[in-house]
């Protein structure tokens, strides 16, 4: 009988066109494939409640694919990776061990520790590249330097894209080991909120390989065509909703780049080559986020615009409290935070807006949306979400400037005209006169009382951006 050997589930969660996993698999011995819900290393990064709901529904379906194509069941295990991994080796007795990488800076060094482990007790170790179109280290600047600014990030990115490997085709497969590993139960990883806050979710999404390629596929047939006329509007599914999916690694970038590219020359070149390609665009903006995340491992809690380490931020837990609730008394922030709250995701526009109103409107803390969107996105994903809420605050790199404030009734207004996105998800304002849904503050009495307990706004727009860019100045004055 051939000696078994692991494959290491992470940012990974398919089979196919997983390299680490068809790396293993041509070696013809049985794989024993593991998962390792590892909550120590991360620190204040592990996993937060959205993402541990999809995580849950993820390993279930993937387990089943395994099982299907004859692999020994998911091993599920929990604890500090090292002394995972160690102790399953050992008592599989096995002589490799396969993964691929992550690259948040905290698995960057856990990984390269369990490396040098393994390699001292004579175990193989072999890491391959399945999560990013470009690692975050291939792409450089003419003076072998990193990227500060996406659009020279991304003409590079396409000068390059001949290098973008072709998905795996090759269907895996394995035959069971002798000895068979027991693991953990998946309800024993403690994954399912204790508050049943996520009916909303299971409603909203179908985690796992298969809900990856359904949704990409509906995407491709029905939304890429319109994107960038469309990717703006909430109320419209003007957007391919497969982050989470690229999140948990239910798909690769490889194979949503191919297919669109492929989709791409069956309709030929203009209008749909046009939003096509902007929606390919976004794929170039997940691995930016990455570039910069290696490049400045304290990205994601430290300003990358150093200017703004001393920015008098105010933290205000009860005004920050009605930001998370969505009872702000401004609409489409409102709707925004209810949808997050409902679905375990936002709209991209939205996104913006509510993180504007939230670091300038109110002059809290982008950690503050950072850690909250960490707790609540089921595409909560450190380098994203650092990048995207430090673009938003004017202190990332390549970020809109901080004088840049979204006024939210305009942006109600421009993008959801008629307010259906509003009614959606701010169910008390949905009788309101389309004239008044933006600004319900402005209804006539009579009118008025049919808002049932919608407050009033939590601070005045003009006064409240007057006060940012007096802290702004203010910063630069003590920088």
């Amino acid at each position: 009988m051939k000696t078994p050997i692991i494959f290491w589930f992470r940012s990974d969660l398919r089979l196919a066109d997983n390299p680490g996993l068809v790396a293993a698999c041509a070696t013809g011995n049985p794989v024993i494939p593991v998962y390792i819900l590892d909550d120590e290393n991360p620190g204040i990064w592990k996993m937060g409640g959205a993402s541990r709901w999809w995580l849950h529904q993820s390993l279930k379906a993937l387990d089943q694919s395994l099982q299907d194509r004859g692999f020994h069941p998911l091993v599920l295990l929990k604890g500090d990776a090292e002394k995972e991994i160690t102790k399953v080796v050992s008592e599989a007795s096995a002589s490799d061990v396969f993964w691929n990488r992550c690259y948040e800076p905290w698995a960057i060094k856990r990984d390269t520790a369990i490396k040098d482990t393994l390699k001292k007790k004579g175990i193989a170790v072999e890491s391959s590249a399945a999560y990013l179109l470009f690692e975050p280290w291939l792409v450089k600047n003419k003076t072998g330097g990193s990227y500060k600014v996406f659009t020279p990030f991304y003409k590079t990115c396409l000068e390059n894209a001949a290098m973008i490997r072709k998905p795996i085709s090759t269907k895996v497969k394995s035959t069971l080991p002798a000895k068979k590993i027991k693991g953990l139960k998946l309800a024993d990883l403690d994954l399912m909120p204790k508050i049943k806050w996520y009916k909303g979710m299971q409603e909203f999404w179908q985690p796992g390989e298969a809900g990856a390629q359904a949704r990409l596929q509906e995407f491709l047939e029905d939304g890429v065509g319109q994107y960038k006329a469309q990717r703006d509007l909430p109320a419209v599914d003007g957007v391919s909703r497969l982050s989470p999916h690229l999140h948990f690694g239910e798909i690769s970038p490889h194979q949503i780049w191919a297919t669109a590219n492929h989709k791409i020359d069956a309709e030929g070149s203009g209008s749909f080559a046009n939003h096509a390609e902007g929606f390919l665009r976004q794929l170039f903006w997940r691995d930016f986020s990455w570039h910069l995340l290696y490049h400045d491992p304290e990205f994601p809690e430290q300003p990358w615009n150093k200017q703004f380490a001393k920015f008098k931020w105010q933290w205000d837990e009860e005004v920050t409290e009605k930001w998370r609730r969505g009872m702000t008394g401004y609409p489409i922030v409102d709707a925004g935070m209810r949808q997050l709250w409902q679905t375990g995701w936002m709209h991209n526009r939205v996104r913006m807006i509510v993180g504007s109103f939230l670091v300038k409107n109110l002059l809290q803390h982008w950690r503050a949306g950072e850690d909250w969107f960490w707790d609540t996105l089921v595409d909560a994903d450190l380098g994203n979400n650092a990048a995207g809420w430090q673009w938003i605050a004017g202190c990332g790199a390549d970020a809109a400037p901080y004088f840049r404030i979204f006024n939210p009734v305009t942006q109600s207004k421009k993008f959801d005209p008629d307010g259906e996105y509003i009614k959606t998800y701010v169910p008390e304002l949905a009788d309101l006169p389309t004239e008044f849904i933006h600004t319900p503050w402005e209804a006539p009495p009579l009118i008025a009382k049919t808002i049932k307990s919608y407050p009033s706004p939590v601070v005045d727009l003009a006064a409240s951006r007057d006060r940012a860019l007096e802290a702004y100045a203010a910063s630069k004055t003590a920088a």
